[in-house]
């Protein structure tokens, strides 16, 4: 039994305008590749199968693709030779399903509800080829739509006369097809045109000589089928989906001090009101709980905040919890899974790298913890650092609960403090230390009294007592 739809996404291309060697699908538009957004919202419009057409740096799209969209087909065009090319090589994927759509790589601004709306419209006139138009204020670039005599068809810029380059309907690139129509016609494709291409908007006209109902849905928002081809474009639709998106969290109960100077990506989640001060940035899979404040200059990445969590300013966190009613910072660095208990603190210049904080404990200032795990209600004095690396390997730090490290210890691992230990202040810890006890690990001080005045006679020999 045939699937009702599948979907094309069309990432083979280079995007030689973009200049850069990485693919232009793998261009980054608020830390999130451009193919990430038409793959989102395709997901969003039900259980479709997609499949995607890579070329140019085929192997970081595959790889980005295996990691993050495991669930996608991927086909590979060796040769760039056109949309219709890209389509007919994929041809052993869709031609299963009744239904096929078929988007660009490079429309990151597309929305899930217009998708739908076109898959609809597809089905309900029964076409064999609905796809999208709009009127670009700057049609440069763009396939003009041309209407003569109740016919459609699509003229590419470099192909099309000076009456044609003055219209302003515009081809958006995303088309539903039905699948017996195109697999019937799409041989019929030539490349006789100055490009030597296959263009997948030439079966327009075939469809059409064919008696085959082709359909056309005229969209008003022009920003929403941006298409990126150089950096410019690329900085223009980052600008418009980062507005969007603070928009849109505003709207759900964010407050954000200055939305112009803030920065949120697709992925983050609000759980409910928060504060986020002036250049606040935060990407990649991340929640932010109710009532959490983020202050200016900090920065988050995949990570999750709890409840009433305070982050102070200059604040960077990666692949981390924080716990409710934590405070972070200012000028503190988490990342690589750590987890910061409920009411704990990691404070200015400290650095916390996989490590586990219990509730209640702190790590005030000016510390590395590494590797490490600590209990509850303890206190890591400043300057602490856990030395976990011998050169080859890491190795772990395990504090207990209610203890308190002095200022300066260093704790060589592998090494583990009980609960209620105690380390007297510049301590170099190689061994375990049981509960309960107080552990010293530094010279004795000696007091030499005169030490300046005997420097002073001994220069004064050298010298042969002359003063000057």
């Amino acid at each position: 039994m045939k699937s009702a739809w599948g979907a094309l996404v069309l990432a083979a291309g280079k995007g030689t305008r973009m200049k850069s060697s990485t693919a232009k699908v793998l261009q980054p538009i608020l830390q999130e590749p451009m193919v990430f957004y038409p793959l989102k919202a395709l997901s969003e419009c039900g259980p479709i199968p997609i499949g995607v057409v890579v070329g140019y740096g085929k192997e970081g799209v595959c790889a980005y693709l295996k990691d993050k969209w495991p669930q996608v087909t991927i086909m590979e065009q060796r040769l760039q030779r056109g949309t219709g090319d890209a389509v007919k090589i994929s041809s052993s994927f869709w031609q299963d399903f009744d239904n096929l759509l078929i988007l660009p790589g490079d429309v990151p601004l597309i929305t899930a509800d217009t998708i739908k709306r076109l898959m609809d419209l597809h089905l309900e006139r029964r076409s064999s080829l609905t796809f999208i138009s709009f009127s670009a204020s700057n049609p440069a670039g763009y396939g003009r739509v041309i209407r003569s005599d109740g016919k459609i068809r699509i003229v590419e810029e470099r192909d099309a006369s000076t009456e044609e380059l003055s219209v302003r309907e515009v081809n958006s690139g995303i088309y539903a097809f039905s699948t017996s129509a195109l697999i019937r016609y799409i041989d019929e494709l030539s490349c006789e045109n100055s490009q030597g291409e296959y263009y997948l908007t030439d079966l327009i006209e075939i469809f059409q000589q064919k008696n085959l109902k082709v359909d056309v849905v005229l969209v008003n928002d022009e920003d929403e089928f941006l298409g990126v081809n150089d950096p410019l474009q690329l900085a223009k639709a980052t600008a418009l989906l980062k507005n969007s998106l603070v928009r849109r969290h505003m709207e759900e109960g964010v407050k954000c001090a200055d939305p112009e100077s803030t920065w949120i990506g697709p992925q983050v989640t609000f759980e409910g009101e928060a504060f986020l001060a002036p250049y606040v940035q935060i990407y990649g899979n991340t929640s932010i709980g109710e009532r959490s404040s983020i202050g200016s200059f900090s920065i988050l990445r995949d990570c999750k905040l709890e409840n009433d969590v305070c982050i102070h300013p200059h604040v960077i966190i990666e692949n981390s919890i924080i716990k409710s009613n934590a405070i972070v910072g200012p000028f503190a660095y988490l990342r690589d899974e750590t987890e910061l208990g409920q009411n704990s603190f990691a404070g200015k210049f400290v650095e916390i790298k996989k490590s586990k904080v219990g509730s209640g404990s702190k790590v005030p200032h000016l510390s590395y913890i590494g590797d490490a795990t600590i209990g509850e209600g303890t206190n890591i004095g400043a300057g602490t650092i856990t030395c976990n690396y011998d050169g080859k390997r890491k190795h772990p730090t395990k504090i207990g609960n209610r203890c308190f490290v002095g200022s300066d210890t260093m704790l060589v691992a592998p090494v583990e403090l009980e609960d209620d230990v105690t380390t007297g202040a510049g301590s170099v810890i190689t061994e375990n230390v049981p509960s309960g006890a107080l552990a010293l690990a530094r010279a004795r001080q000696r007091n030499i009294l005169g030490w300046k005045k005997n420097k002073e006679d001994i220069k004064d020999k050298n010298d042969g007592g002359r003063s000057e």
